[in-house]
Protein backbone atom coordinates (compact mmCIF):
# COMPACT_ATOMS: atom_id res chain seq x y z
CA UNK A 1 0.00 0.00 0.00
CA UNK A 2 2.71 2.66 1.19
CA UNK A 3 4.60 1.65 -2.44
CA UNK A 4 1.24 2.24 -4.54
CA UNK A 5 1.11 5.25 -2.84
CA UNK A 6 4.76 6.45 -3.35
CA UNK A 7 4.35 5.63 -7.09
CA UNK A 8 1.79 7.38 -7.57
CA UNK A 9 2.85 10.24 -5.73
CA UNK A 10 6.25 9.83 -8.16
CA UNK A 11 4.63 9.95 -11.07
CA UNK A 12 2.51 12.97 -10.31
CA UNK A 13 5.68 15.11 -9.02
CA UNK A 14 8.11 13.82 -11.67
CA UNK A 15 5.41 12.77 -14.50
CA UNK A 16 5.65 9.93 -16.67
CA UNK A 17 7.25 10.19 -20.45
CA UNK A 18 7.25 7.35 -22.42
CA UNK A 19 9.77 9.39 -25.45
CA UNK A 20 13.60 10.30 -23.56
CA UNK A 21 13.60 13.91 -22.60
CA UNK A 22 16.14 16.54 -21.75
CA UNK A 23 14.63 17.32 -17.90
CA UNK A 24 15.39 20.77 -15.88
CA UNK A 25 19.07 20.69 -15.45
CA UNK A 26 19.76 18.76 -19.16
CA UNK A 27 20.03 15.17 -18.25
CA UNK A 28 18.60 12.35 -20.64
CA UNK A 29 15.65 11.27 -18.97
CA UNK A 30 12.80 8.89 -19.55
CA UNK A 31 9.75 7.15 -17.61
CA UNK A 32 9.67 8.48 -13.92
CA UNK A 33 12.48 10.40 -13.56
CA UNK A 34 14.68 7.98 -14.48
CA UNK A 35 18.10 9.74 -15.63
CA UNK A 36 19.35 8.03 -18.41
CA UNK A 37 22.47 10.07 -18.63
CA UNK A 38 23.99 8.93 -14.58
CA UNK A 39 21.96 5.42 -14.80
CA UNK A 40 20.92 3.92 -17.63
CA UNK A 41 19.02 0.95 -17.96
CA UNK A 42 19.93 -2.48 -16.18
CA UNK A 43 20.83 -5.75 -18.39
CA UNK A 44 17.19 -7.48 -17.38
CA UNK A 45 15.50 -3.66 -18.37
CA UNK A 46 17.24 -3.97 -22.01
CA UNK A 47 16.23 -7.37 -22.22
CA UNK A 48 12.64 -7.07 -21.13
CA UNK A 49 12.11 -3.93 -23.65
CA UNK A 50 13.91 -6.50 -26.59
CA UNK A 51 11.40 -9.30 -25.74
CA UNK A 52 8.68 -6.52 -26.32
CA UNK A 53 10.00 -5.13 -29.52
CA UNK A 54 10.29 -8.73 -30.86
CA UNK A 55 6.51 -9.42 -29.59
CA UNK A 56 5.25 -6.69 -31.23
CA UNK A 57 7.22 -6.79 -34.17
CA UNK A 58 5.76 -10.63 -35.11
CA UNK A 59 2.21 -9.42 -33.91
CA UNK A 60 3.03 -6.83 -36.72
CA UNK A 61 3.97 -9.47 -39.12
CA UNK A 62 1.16 -12.58 -38.44
CA UNK A 63 -1.31 -11.07 -40.12
CA UNK A 64 0.47 -11.61 -43.51
CA UNK A 65 0.15 -15.19 -44.95
CA UNK A 66 3.52 -15.24 -46.54
CA UNK A 67 5.09 -14.61 -43.01
CA UNK A 68 3.10 -17.82 -42.10
CA UNK A 69 4.40 -19.71 -44.68
CA UNK A 70 7.71 -19.06 -43.72
CA UNK A 71 9.54 -21.33 -41.71
CA UNK A 72 10.72 -20.58 -38.01
CA UNK A 73 13.94 -19.27 -39.18
CA UNK A 74 13.02 -17.50 -41.68
CA UNK A 75 10.26 -15.87 -39.83
CA UNK A 76 13.07 -14.87 -37.69
CA UNK A 77 14.42 -13.10 -40.00
CA UNK A 78 11.45 -11.03 -40.59
CA UNK A 79 11.39 -10.48 -37.02
CA UNK A 80 14.90 -8.97 -37.17
CA UNK A 81 14.41 -7.56 -40.62
CA UNK A 82 11.32 -5.48 -38.87
CA UNK A 83 12.96 -4.51 -36.00
CA UNK A 84 15.42 -2.97 -37.80
CA UNK A 85 13.82 -1.18 -39.78
CA UNK A 86 10.48 -0.77 -38.64
CA UNK A 87 7.50 -2.63 -40.62
CA UNK A 88 6.54 -0.04 -43.42
CA UNK A 89 10.21 0.08 -44.60
CA UNK A 90 10.04 -3.74 -44.61
CA UNK A 91 6.66 -4.24 -46.41
CA UNK A 92 8.26 -2.19 -49.29
CA UNK A 93 10.63 -4.63 -50.32
CA UNK A 94 7.44 -6.06 -52.36
CA UNK A 95 10.30 -7.81 -55.04
CA UNK A 96 11.61 -9.94 -51.77
CA UNK A 97 8.44 -10.64 -50.41
CA UNK A 98 7.23 -12.09 -54.00
CA UNK A 99 10.14 -14.30 -53.72
CA UNK A 100 9.39 -15.38 -50.54
CA UNK A 101 5.99 -16.27 -51.53
CA UNK A 102 7.48 -18.18 -54.61
CA UNK A 103 10.37 -19.69 -51.83
CA UNK A 104 12.82 -18.39 -54.30
CA UNK A 105 15.10 -18.20 -51.47
CA UNK A 106 18.03 -16.90 -53.58
CA UNK A 107 16.73 -14.61 -55.69
CA UNK A 108 14.67 -12.98 -52.40
CA UNK A 109 18.00 -12.79 -50.75
CA UNK A 110 19.40 -10.88 -53.48
CA UNK A 111 16.82 -8.33 -53.12
CA UNK A 112 17.87 -8.08 -50.51
CA UNK A 113 21.28 -7.17 -50.58
CA UNK A 114 20.43 -5.05 -53.56
CA UNK A 115 19.10 -2.56 -51.43
CA UNK A 116 20.16 0.59 -48.99
CA UNK A 117 19.77 -1.37 -46.35
CA UNK A 118 22.64 -4.36 -47.00
CA UNK A 119 24.60 -0.52 -47.50
CA UNK A 120 23.60 0.68 -43.69
CA UNK A 121 24.23 -2.26 -41.75
CA UNK A 122 27.35 -4.32 -40.51
CA UNK A 123 28.56 -6.84 -43.69
CA UNK A 124 28.42 -9.49 -40.80
CA UNK A 125 25.15 -8.72 -40.10
CA UNK A 126 23.43 -8.47 -43.40
CA UNK A 127 25.52 -11.53 -44.65
CA UNK A 128 24.14 -14.12 -41.17
CA UNK A 129 20.88 -12.67 -42.30
CA UNK A 130 20.90 -13.63 -46.14
CA UNK A 131 22.28 -17.03 -44.74
CA UNK A 132 19.57 -17.89 -42.71
CA UNK A 133 16.95 -16.31 -45.62
CA UNK A 134 18.58 -18.77 -48.32
CA UNK A 135 19.16 -21.80 -45.99
CA UNK A 136 16.15 -21.14 -43.77
CA UNK A 137 18.34 -22.88 -40.80
CA UNK A 138 21.20 -21.78 -38.62
CA UNK A 139 24.83 -22.39 -39.69
CA UNK A 140 26.52 -24.57 -37.33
Amino acid sequence: MIMDNLQALLIEHEDLKTKPYRDSRGFLTIGVGRNLDANGITRAEALYMLENDISKCKAQLYPFTWFKNLNIVRQEVMIELCFNMGLDSLLKFQHMIGFLIAKEWQNAANALMDSEWSKEVSKDRSSNIVDRLIKGYYAD
